[in-house]
């Protein structure tokens, strides 16, 4: 009986989400842009500005490490 009920529950709400979605007129533009917005952030800015990673930088075990201990002991 509780599955029932949760089960009608997840129904009710996806059928509000859906219907009000579905009546947008201008709201559809505005999650176009913010999925452009977004997928500008994710993809395209990590692929080319935060590229660079400890595996990239250094070449072997010894250099990253050495890298992270000095930065970890660096006196500010």
């Amino acid at each position: 009986m509780k599955v029932l009920k949760e089960q009608q529950m997840w129904r009710k709400a996806w059928e509000l989400y859906y219907e009000g979605f579905r009546n947008l007129t201008l709201g559809k533009t505005l999650w176009k842009l913010i999925l452009l917005k977004l997928l500008v952030m994710f993809v395209i800015l990590k692929g080319f500005v935060f590229d660079t990673t400890l595996g990239t930088m250094f070449k072997s075990q010894e250099e990253r490490a050495g890298f992270v201990l000095e930065n970890l002991i660096k006196e500010r």
